[in-house]
C-alpha cells in the first residue's frame, strides 16, 4: 500500500526521530566498516598468497569494494521504496540487509576450509551490505532532515555523521580492546569474527527501535490523485532533475573520498607509510574521531546561520591545500599523528556535517530519496568505496607520493558541486518547489 498525503501527521517529536534514526545508522556503520579495520586480521584466511605482505591486504580491499558497487543500485531501488512507500519501511529493510551481511562474514568458513567457496560467500556478504548501506544514508539522511524544526536542518543533518562517528568510534574502540585482550595471534585466528557477530545483533536491535519511529514521507501519491504521484521508473528522477543528481554527484565524490580516506583508511595508511604500530594507529583515530564527532553539530548550526555554500567551500579549498603536506610527513611520532587526521577531519566536517541536508534541499518529497540515492551511492561507490584499494595498490606498486593528489582532485570536484548548487538553508522542502 502506497503512502497517502492524509496518513501522515506533523513530525510530533523531532527529538525522538533523530535519536531513532541516528542510533541506526551508527549501528550501519559499526557492521559496514568493521570489514577496513578487520581486513589485516583476515585478509590470509580468505585470499592465501605466497607473494608480497600486501597482496592478500589488496584483494580484501578489493572485496571491500565490491560493497560499495552494490551501493548504486542500492540507491536506485531502496529509493524508489522509500519515495513509494514511506521512509520507516525503507530504514527496517536496509538494518535487515545489514543484519544478514555482518552474520554470514561472521560464519563464513577460510580459503583452507572450502577454498575458492570462502572469498566467494565473504563478496555476497560485502553485497548484502552494500545494498544495505546504499539505501541507509540517504534515506536516514531524508528521514532525518525532514523530522527537523524549522532552521535546524543543518543541525539535524550534521547527527549522520555524529551517528557514522560513533559507529566507528565503537567499532575501533571495541577492536583495539579486543585485540589486547586475546592477543594478535589469536585475533588472527578466530577474534576478528566476534566483531561480525556482536555487529548483527546491534542491527535486529537497532531494526526494533526503527519500528517506532514516525513516518516523514509527506507528499507522495494518493489514490484520489490529490498529491504529485510517484513514478515505477527509478530512473525518473534523474531525467525530470539532472542537474541536482549531477550536483549531488559532485559533492558526493570529494566528501566521499574524505570520508573513508581520514576518518577510515588513514589508519591502515598510517600502519604501512608511516611505520606506525596497530595499536598507535587505532589510538590516535579513536582519539582523533571523537573531535570530528563533536565537530558536528557545531558546523551544521553554522550552516543553519551563514548558509551552505561557505562551509562547503572551506572545505574544498583546504582540502586543496594541506592534503599534500600533511601526507608528506612520515613520521610515526603519536602527537605528528593525531595533527595529521585532526587537521583532515576537520575540515572534512564542514562539508560532511550538511550533506544530508544539502542534497534533501534540491529535491521535492516524491523523488528526493531516489533521486539523491543513485548520483551520491553512485559517487561514493566510484570514488569513496575504492580508496581503500587505489592507496593499496599505489602502495604496492612504489606510487605511493601520488596518491594526496587523488584526494585533491576528488576536492576540486566537490568544489565544483559547491559552487554550482544554489544556497538552501532557507528553503522549504515540503513541497514540489523544493
Amino acid at each position: 500500500m502506497k503512502i497517502k498525503t492524509s496518513d501522515i501527521a506533523a513530525i510530533s517529536n523531532p527529538r525522538r526521530q533523530l535519536i531513532a534514526g541516528t542510533v541506526g545508522h551508527s549501528v550501519e556503520f559499526f557492521d559496514f566498516l568493521a570489514y577496513s579495520y578487520l581486513a589485516v586480521y583476515f585478509a590470509s584466511s580468505f585470499f592465501p598468497s605466497s607473494e608480497s605482505g600486501l597482496v592478500p591486504l589488496l584483494s580484501a580491499f578489493g572485496v571491500f569494494a565490491v560493497g560499495f558497487l552494490a551501493r548504486p543500485l542500492a540507491g536506485l531501488f531502496i529509493g524508489l521504496f522509500a519515495d513509494r512507500y514511506g521512509r520507516r519501511r525503507a530504514l527496517s529493510l536496509t538494518i535487515s540487509l545489514m543484519a544478514g551481511g555482518s552474520l554470514l562474514v561472521a560464519v563464513c568458513p577460510t580459503y583452507s576450509q572450502i577454498g575458492v567457496a570462502a572469498p566467494i560467500i565473504l563478496t555476497v556478504a560485502r553485497i548484502l551490505q552494500g545494498l544495505s548501506a546504499g539505501g541507509e544514508y540517504t534515506t536516514a539522511g531524508a528521514f532525518i532532515v525532514e523530522s527537523a524544526p524549522a532552521g535546524r536542518r543543518g543541525f539535524y543533518s550534521s547527527f549522520m555523521f555524529v551517528a557514522s562517528g560513533i559507529g566507528k568510534l565503537t567499532c575501533l574502540a571495541f577492536i583495539t580492546v579486543f585485540v589486547a585482550l586475546i592477543g594478535e595471534d589469536a585475533m588472527r585466528d578466530y577474534g576478528w569474527r566476534i566483531p561480525f557477530a556482536v555487529g548483527a545483533l546491534a542491527a535486529i536491535v537497532a531494526w526494533y527501535i526503527r519500528r517506532g519511529t514516525q513516518e516523514t514521507l509527506g507528499s507522495t501519491v494518493s489514490d484520489e490523485g490529490g498529491a504529485a504521484p510517484v513514478s515505477r521508473n527509478p530512473l525518473n528522477a534523474l531525467q525530470r532533475y539532472p542537474r541536482q543528481s549531477l550536483i549531488v554527484f559532485a559533492i558526493a565524490t570529494g566528501m566521499g573520498v574524505g570520508q573513508y580516506f581520514w576518518a577510515t583508511y588513514l589508519t591502515t595508511y598510517f600502519q604501512i607509510q608511516n611505520g606506525a604500530s596497530a595499536t598507535t594507529a587505532m589510538t590516535v583515530g579513536i582519539i582523533t574521531l571523537i573531535l570530528y564527532t563533536l565537530a558536528q553539530p557545531v558546523a551544521g548550526l553554522i550552516s543553519d546561520r551563514y548558509g551552505r555554500k561557505p562551509c562547503m567551500y572551506a572545505f574544498g579549498v583546504g582540502t586543496v591545500i594541506v592534503t599534500p603536506f600533511l601526507l608528506s610527513i612520515t613520521s610515526s611520532n603519536f602527537s605528528v599523528l593525531i595533527c595529521i587526521q585532526l587537521i583532515g577531519l576537520l575540515l572534512l566536517s564542514l562539508c560532511t556535517s550538511i550533506t544530508s541536508a544539502v542534497m534533501v534541499e534540491n529535491f521535492p518529497p516524491h523523488v528526493r530519496v531516489s533521486g539523491l540515492g543513485f548520483p551520491y551511492s553512485l559517487s561514493v561507490a566510484i570514488f569513496g568505496g575504492t580508496v581503500p584499494l587505489v592507496a593499496t595498490s599505489l602502495a604496492n606498486s612504489g606510487y605511493s607520493q601520488y596518491f594526496p593528489w587523488y584526494i585533491v582532485a576528488t576536492a576540486i570536484i566537490t568544489l565544483l558541486g559547491a559552487i554550482a548548487v544554489p544556497e538552501t538553508f532557507r528553503s522549504d522542502i515540503s513541497g514540489e518547489d523544493s
